[in-house]
């Protein structure tokens, strides 16, 4: 069974946390639950999508960070050298902002149905912004 339900313009991707990686992390991200927000396409960091939380401080830091988060992986950016962030990625991505080439800790794991995702932000890209949920699975 999964961790978390997220419903992209209201299509469903099943996902886990990546407790034993992240555990400061997915601590902080299940106080926000359910979090719900627009999602956007990237500008810099290919196929990829992101949801600004602005100057919004997690009080994190960093742990299991990448710049380069495979298909499924979803990660936060906790802020400081450019503005908190979640991004989630459906193809090859180098992650990045106006700032330069930026990390974010991987926290959160889809399993399955990465062709639909990438259809599902491929439509962000084209159609514009989306609404997103994360919630108990």
């Amino acid at each position: 069974m999964a961790d978390i339900a997220i419903d992209i313009g209201g299509e469903i991707f099943l996902a886990d946390f990546e407790e034993k990686a992240a555990p400061r992390t997915v601590e902080r991200f299940r106080t926000l639950l359910p979090y719900k927000d627009r999602i956007i396409h990237v500008r810099w960091s290919g196929e990829a999508c992101w949801i600004p939380m602005g100057e919004r401080d997690l009080g994190i830091g960093y742990e299991n960070a990448t710049s380069y988060p495979a298909p499924g992986q979803v990660i936060v950016h906790p802020g400081g050298m450019s503005e908190t962030e979640i991004l989630v990625a459906y193809g090859p991505c180098c992650f990045a902002s106006k700032a330069g080439q930026l990390a974010g800790n991987h926290f959160l794991t889809i399993k399955g149905d990465l062709d639909k995702l990438a259809e599902v932000c491929r439509s962000v890209l084209w159609d514009g912004n989306k609404p997103i949920t994360f919630q108990k699975a």
